[in-house]
C-alpha cells in the first residue's frame, strides 16, 4: 500500500526550489517596489477597449473625441540625428579619431564618472571640438512645441544617458547657438517648465571637491582656452549634465510622481527604451491610457522576469488582446509630420519650421551666406518627405495589424 506521506526525495528537492525561486522573485519585486517601480493600482485584470484601432489613425481619432489635454512626451536620441549631430563613436569621425591618444577604453568613457574623476581632458577636448557648428530643431521638436502652443503638452521628458546625443546637444545648444538654453528642445520653444531633462544641464558648472557653483560663460572660456577648468581649492569643475554613474536630478523623479497620474496620451519618440530608470516610467501612465511609440523599431516590451516581479508589461503590441499600444516605425521627423498631417496641423507645422529656423540664421551671421542654401535643402527634403509620407503610412500601418 502506498504510504499518505510523500517523501520522494525528487519531488521534495523540486518544491523546494520553487520556494526558493518564489523567494527570490518576490524579494526583487520589493527591492524594485523600493525604487519606486511598482504594478499600478489601477491596473484591470479584464482588458477594455482603449483605442477604437491600435494604428496611428485610431490615436489621431482619439485625441481629436476624447477630452485629452494632458499629454506627456518621451523623447531619446532618435528624434535629434536629422539635425546632423555628428555620432562622435564612429571610427571614421575625426572626434574619434582626436581622442584616441588619450587612450579611452570605449567612446562613451568620456561621459564615465570615474573616467572623467581621473582623466577630465577628453571630455574638454570634445566639448571644443563640438563648437564650430549651427544645428537646428528637427520637425519632431517642432511637433513638441507645437503640442505645447495647443494645450496638449503636459511635460516632456528627454532620455538620460543616450550620451552621444544627448551631451552633443547640450554643448552645441550651449556654444555652437550662443544662447542661455541646454537643449534643442528649448531652442525649438518649449518652455523651461514643460521640460525635465534627465541628463541635467550645461548652464551651471561645480568643482567636484568644494561644489563651488561657476557660469556658463566662465566655462566656455576656460575649454577654449584647453584649460581643464579648475576650482581655486583645485578641484576638476565639471559641468552639471549626468554622467554615467551619477544620480538623476531630484525634479526627474518629483515630476514623474506628479504628472503620470493625469497622463491622457503618452507619446514616445525616438527611444530605444533600454536605459533604466527612463525605460521603466512607461508603466506609470494609467492602464487606460494609450500609449504611441515614433521610432524606426518596436521598443519598450518587457521580459517575462519583469512581469513575474508585477513591474509591469512594457509595451504590448503585439498582444491580441492589446488595446491601446500602438508602434509607428520610421524616422521620428516622418511620423510626427504624418501624424501633424492626419490632425490636421501640417501647415501650421511646416511654417514654423522654416520661419524658426530663419530665425536662427538671422541670429547667427556666420551662418548667413548658407542660410538660403539651406532653405532651399530644407524646402526640397520636405517636398520629397512628402511624397513618401503616404505610402511610408501605408506600409507602417500595416505592420500595426
Amino acid at each position: 500500500m502506498a504510504s499518505a506521506d510523500n517523501n520522494d526525495p525528487q519531488e521534495a528537492s523540486g518544491s523546494s526550489s520553487n520556494l526558493m525561486m518564489d523567494g527570490l522573485i518576490e524579494g526583487m519585486r520589493r527591492y524594485f517596489e523600493r525604487l519606486g517601480f511598482h504594478r499600478r493600482d489601477d491596473e484591470v485584470t479584464d482588458k477594455q477597449k482603449i483605442l477604437e484601432e491600435v494604428t496611428l489613425d485610431g490615436v489621431v481619432k482619439y485625441i481629436q473625441s476624447k477630452p485629452c489635454k494632458n499629454v506627456i512626451t518621451m523623447a531619446g536620441a532618435g528624434i535629434s540625428t536629422s539635425a546632423g549631430i555628428p555620432d562622435f563613436r564612429s571610427p571614421g569621425s575625426g572626434l574619434y579619431h582626436n581622442l584616441q591618444k588619450y587612450n579611452l577604453p570605449d567612446p562613451q568613457a568620456i561621459f564615465d564618472i570615474d573616467f572623467f574623476k581621473e582623466n577630465p581632458q577628453p571630455f574638454f577636448t570634445l566639448a571644443k571640438e563640438l563648437y564650430p557648428g549651427s544645428f537646428k530643431p528637427t520637425i519632431c521638436h517642432y511637433f513638441l512645441r507645437l503640442l505645447n502652443d495647443k494645450g496638449f503638452l503636459l511635460r516632456h521628458y528627454t532620455q538620460c544617458k543616450c550620451i552621444q546625443m544627448t551631451c552633443a546637444n547640450i554643448l552645441f545648444a550651449n556654444f555652437s547657438l550662443g544662447k542661455n538654453i541646454d537643449t534643442l528642445e528649448r531652442v525649438a520653444g518649449i518652455p523651461e517648465e514643460k521640460l525635465v531633462e534627465a541628463h541635467g544641464t550645461f548652464y551651471t558648472s561645480h568643482c567636484l571637491i568644494c561644489r563651488k557653483e561657476y557660469s556658463l560663460e566662465w566655462m566656455k572660456e576656460q575649454i577654449f582656452a584647453d584649460n581643464v577648468p579648475t576650482c581655486s581649492c583645485n578641484g576638476v569643475v565639471k559641468p552639471d549634465i549626468v554622467f554615467f554613474g551619477e544620480s538623476l536630478p531630484a525634479r526627474f523623479t518629483e515630476k514623474v510622481q506628479m504628472d503620470f497620474n493625469d497622463c491622457d496620451l503618452l507619446i514616445i519618440l525616438g527611444s530605444s527604451l533600454v536605459v533604466q530608470p527612463f525605460a521603466s516610467i512607461i508603466d506609470r501612465a494609467p492602464s487606460n491610457c494609450p500609449r504611441l511609440l515614433i521610432n524606426r523599431e518596436k521598443a519598450g516590451q518587457r521580459d517575462r522576469v519583469m512581469q513575474l516581479m508585477g513591474m509591469g508589461t512594457g509595451m504590448d503590441f503585439d498582444s491580441e488582446d492589446n488595446t491601446r499600444d500602438v508602434a509607428w516605425l520610421g524616422d521620428c521627423d516622418d511620423g510626427c509630420r504624418l501624424l501633424a498631417k492626419k490632425l490636421g496641423w501640417e501647415d501650421e507645422l511646416l511654417e514654423m519650421v522654416k520661419s524658426e529656423h530663419a530665425k536662427i540664421d538671422a541670429e547667427n551671421p556666420k551662418n548667413e551666406d548658407n542660410s538660403k542654401k539651406d532653405i532651399k535643402k530644407e524646402d526640397s527634403s520636405l517636398k520629397q518627405e512628402d511624397l513618401n509620407l503616404k505610402d511610408k503610412d501605408t506600409k507602417t500601418e500595416a505592420s500595426n495589424l
